[in-house]
């Protein structure tokens, strides 16, 4: 899947090292609800074992690559997860590196995976968990359709307080069957 500045493909051995820095960033383990580093070797096996197609683990990443001209560098992942083939949904998460924020990138990549869900997948809905106080992913999530549903009060433990988590929808626009 490609647009201007990103394509999303299917993570590769070479992404281990990439990953395994990401995965182990503790500044974002608050938003994957993370408590524990990642060693390479997890990560490596994840990546041996991601040749299954999403009906049969229910799971899917993707690399988001930045494309500058001819140069492509890796600038992210994007999930769908809780992938439930009966109900036709699947939950979405985004990471952007540190050093490819704010270009546009996540936008481009949601939307490309959008697409693919809905077309491809033939998925009725996405859904996405995001806490109340990260401004900048729900606004990059109701940007392409995702509506508020519903909060979840104290639902967060960070850093010694809680925070609320907002539920999100997006509806296929075809309201397949």
């Amino acid at each position: 899947m490609r647009g201007e500045k990103v394509a999303l493909r299917a993570v590769e051995p070479a992404d281990a090292a990439t990953i395994h820095e990401w995965e182990n960033d503790m500044d974002v383990w608050q938003l994957s609800n993370t408590l524990t580093p990642f060693s390479r070797y997890t990560i490596e096996q994840y990546i041996i074992n991601s040749d299954q197609d999403i009906f049969t683990a229910k799971q899917l990443r993707l690399m988001i690559d930045r494309i500058d001209g001819s140069e492509v560098v890796a600038a992210g992942a994007i999930d769908l997860f809780d992938f439930d083939p009966m109900h036709r949904r699947a939950g979405v998460g985004i990471l952007i590196a540190k050093s490819q924020r704010n270009a546009g990138l996540a936008s481009e990549a949601l939307e490309l995976l959008k697409t693919y869900a809905f077309e491809t997948l033939q998925l009725h809905q996405l859904y996405c968990n995001i806490g109340t106080d990260n401004h900048a992913s729900l606004t990059l999530f109701q940007k392409h359709g995702f509506e508020i549903c519903g909060t979840r009060k104290d639902w967060l433990l960070l850093k010694g307080s809680w925070h609320d988590e907002a539920m999100l929808q997006c509806m296929n626009p075809k309201n397949n069957l």
